[in-house]
């Protein structure tokens, strides 16, 4: 997921997500048992969904080292700019191709939600992701045109 960077200044601090905050995917489980897992390696994404959704989790709890341990190698960048002043609100899966416990690579469809300051947005990406050294990585996005 990309966004262009704010015109804010204003550095306001990461998200703090607790054990047990909803998880931001918009699974019906608690930040610790959903996606909290994957963040902190104690569980592996089964599924490309799974790790789209986990990606957003980390998204918006600006973790850094999950997104970039999550990327393939060939796409992933030095480091992720988060911008200060976006929040990410909700996620919307609209569909998935492939991308199973037994694909070797599956697309995303996704809606992610955000707010700006008092700006609403939404960014719609089709993701496509891979497996890489037998886990599932983020590759890149596919044109929606």
């Amino acid at each position: 997921m990309s966004r262009r960077r704010s015109d804010a200044r204003a550095t306001a601090p990461a998200p703090r997500l607790l054990p047990s905050s909803p998880c931001p995917c918009g699974l019906p489980a608690g930040y610790a048992d959903c996606c909290g897992r994957l963040h902190r390696g104690q569980a592996a994404a089964t599924t490309a969904e799974t790790l789209m959704r986990s990606r957003y989790s980390a998204f918006a709890a600006q973790d850094e080292a999950y997104l970039l341990r999550t990327w393939h190698p060939d796409t992933r960048p030095d480091s992720v700019d988060f911008d200060p002043g976006l929040r990410w609100q909700r996620l919307e899966v609209l569909s998935t191709t492939e991308g199973g416990p037994f694909h070797a690579e599956g697309t995303v469809a996704f809606r992610a939600h955000y707010t700006e300051g008092r700006e609403e947005g939404v960014l719609t990406e089709h993701s496509r992701f891979v497996r890489h050294e037998g886990a599932w990585v983020y590759l890149d996005a596919l044109s929606l045109g």
